[in-house]
C-alpha cells in the first residue's frame, strides 16, 4: 500500500506536523502555505487546512485527496458546497472535551487580568526605574461579563469565569435558561438580545464563529452600548469585529483595553494599528495552541484519518450525509 500523503496548508503551526507524525511516522507529511499550493498543487489524501482559504480552485489543486480535516472546529475558511460536489468529506475536530475549548477559556481569563491589572504598564514602570505601587489595576470580583457564544468554549469559560466573582450572562442561539442556572449565569439569550448584553458587560468575551449573521457584529454602534471602562476579548473569529470601530473606541479612551487573538487578516501585518496600541494584549492566533489541546485534537484528527483508511464512517464530517446522498 502507498504511504499515506498528508498536506498542511500552512508553514507554520509546527505542532500539527509533529503530532501527525507521532500517529502516522510512515506517512509523507509535507507542510506548504497556500499560496505555494496553489501555484504548484500538491499531491495528498488528506488535505489540513489550519487558517488557509480552501475553495473548489485549491481542491481541484490537490491530486488524489479524498479528506478535508481540520485541525480544530472552525470551517469558516473551507467551501463545504464545492467540497460536497466533488465528493471530498469535510471533518472538524470538536472544541469541547479535547483540551482546545479549555485551554482557549484559560487565554480569555489570562487576558481579563491582563488587562484588567494594566500588567503591561506595570512591567514597563519596573524595568524602566518607575515609582513602586503603580499603576492602580482593575479586580474582577463584582463586575459584569457577557459571553457571546454560549457553545464548549462559552461554556469552559463561564466555569472559569465564576470563582473571580464576576456576575455572567450570554448569548447563544436560543434562550437556554437551564445552561444558564448549571453555570451560575444570569441568562442566557438568543441574537436578539445582544444590547440587553452589552449594557451589562463590563467584560465582553466573544466565542463565536464567523457567519453571515455574525459578521460586522460588534460595530460602532455595539461598542457605544459597552459601559465605559469595558474590555472586549476577542477568541471567536477577527471578522466579527469592526477594527476600525474597535480602534476609535480605544482611543477615545471608552475602552479600558482589548484582548485579540484572532483578526480579519491572518497573518495580521505587523505594521497594523492594533499593535501600537497600549491597551491592546495581541496574541498571533494561539489561545488554543497548547500541549493539552494538541493533544487532544491531534486524537480526533488521527482517529478521523484511520477510518478514512480503513473504509469507516468519519466522524465530526459536516457532509458526510450529503455526500453519501449524492451517490
Amino acid at each position: 500500500m502507498p504511504s499515506l500523503q498528508i498536506v498542511v496548508a500552512s508553514t507554520g503551526f509546527a505542532g500539527v506536523r509533529d503530532r501527525v507524525l507521532e500517529a502516522f511516522p510512515d506517512a509523507r507529511l509535507t507542510m506548504i502555505d497556500e499560496t505555494a499550493l496553489r501555484r504548484d498543487g500538491a499531491a495528498a489524501d488528506v488535505l489540513v487546512p489550519t487558517m488557509a482559504r480552501v475553495d473548489g480552485v485549491l481542491m481541484d489543486r490537490v491530486r488524489g485527496l479524498r479528506l478535508i480535516q481540520q485541525w480544530g472546529v472552525g470551517l469558516e475558511g473551507v467551501d463545504v458546497a464545492a467540497a460536497t460536489a466533488r465528493g471530498l468529506p469535510v471533518a472538524r475536530a470538536p472544541s469541547a472535551g479535547s483540551g482546545n475549548a479549555e485551554s482557549v477559556a484559560e487565554w480569555c481569563v489570562m487576558a481579563a487580568i491582563a488587562l484588567s491589572r494594566r500588567l503591561a504598564q506595570a512591567e514597563r514602570a519596573i524595568r524602566g526605574g518607575g515609582a513602586w505601587g503603580a499603576p492602580m489595576g482593575q479586580s474582577l470580583l463584582g463586575r459584569r461579563a457577557g459571553i457571546v457564544g454560549m457553545g464548549g468554549l462559552g461554556e469552559a469559560l463561564a466555569t472559569r469565569l465564576r470563582p473571580f466573582g464576576l456576575r455572567m450572562a450570554g448569548i447563544a442561539r436560543r434562550a437556554h435558561p437551564e445552561l444558564a442556572e448549571r453555570l451560575g449565569m444570569d441568562w442566557i439569550g438568543p441574537l436578539d438580545r445582544l444590547p440587553d448584553l452589552l449594557r451589562a458587560s463590563d467584560y465582553l468575551f466573544l466565542c463565536m464563529p464567523l457567519t453571515e449573521e455574525t459578521r460586522g457584529l460588534i460595530d460602532a454602534a455595539a461598542l457605544a452600548l459597552l459601559p465605559a471602562g469595558a474590555c472586549l476579548i476577542n477568541v471567536g473569529r477577527g471578522g466579527v469585529v469592526d477594527h476600525a470601530a474597535l480602534l476609535a473606541a480605544l482611543d477615545s479612551g471608552r475602552l479600558l483595553g482589548a484582548g485579540l487573538d484572532v483578526f480579519d487578516q491572518e497573518p495580521l501585518d505587523p505594521k497594523s494599528p492594533l499593535l501600537t496600541r497600549p491597551n491592546v494584549l495581541a496574541t498571533p492566533h494561539v489561545a488554543g495552541v497548547t500541549d493539552a489541546s494538541y493533544r487532544g485534537i491531534a486524537e480526533r484528527v488521527t482517529a478521523n484519518i484511520r477510518r478514512l483508511v480503513s473504509g469507516e464512517r468519519l466522524e465530526n464530517c459536516v457532509n458526510w450525509d450529503a455526500i453519501r446522498a449524492g451517490r
